[in-house]
């Protein structure tokens, strides 16, 4: 069962990113707020979730959350900063997009570069501890696969439409025959098998 909150007395968003790993395409990061009162059997690390239970969390989190905004930032710009700062980037973002302005950030991990003035505390697996970083984890992932699933169309022979974008042996197959596209992160250490 994970905690509501972290601090009772303080509107809390929790921020966590999807896509640090990934070969190609945009990390994504989510903001939510969600209502103390919230609880849900299915409301935990989305890795643990199928596909199909990130999709219904996804729409329960839209629906119940107080508010929530998700960020992305391209591959580009990975390229240019460096992933770490890219996740920082698109938390930062999704932060600013929140409708409801927060006391406090609950950050999945171990580190965080300080939004504003606003308090931070990182947490480690905090998307198995805490309501709003979970839900911001389903939100990260579920937007980024989204997306994913749209540049497959484009680049079908990457398979992104099942490795979203990670190293995965088909992947680096791919790579190997085909060269890498114009959404890999070029800054990464892309080798073939």
């Amino acid at each position: 069962m994970l905690l509501p909150y972290y601090n009772i007395e303080l509107i809390e968003a929790g921020l966590d990113e999807a896509g640090r790993g990934c070969y190609a395409g945009p990390v994504y990061a989510a903001a939510v707020i969600m209502p103390q009162s919230f609880s849900h059997p299915l409301l935990r690390d989305s890795k643990t979730l199928t596909a199909a239970q990130r999709e219904t969390m996804r729409a329960i989190i839209e629906k119940e959350a107080l508010c929530y905004a998700v960020a992305s930032v391209n591959n580009i710009i990975i390229d240019k900063i460096n992933i770490l700062q890219a996740s920082y980037k698109a938390m930062h973002l999704a932060t600013s997009r929140l409708s409801t302005s927060p006391a406090l950030l609950l950050v999945d991990g171990n580190r965080f570069l300080p939004y504003k003035k606003l308090p931070h505390v990182c947490i480690v697996k905090g998307d198995n501890k805490y309501n709003a970083i979970a839900a911001a984890g389903i939100l990260a992932k579920t937007y980024r696969d989204e997306h994913m699933l749209s540049l497959h169309k484009r680049y079908p022979h990457y398979g992104w439409d099942s490795n979203k974008g990670y190293g995965t042996a088909m992947h680096r197959e791919a790579i190997a025959e085909r060269g890498l596209c114009r959404y890999h992160r070029k800054s990464y250490k892309i080798y073939a098998i």
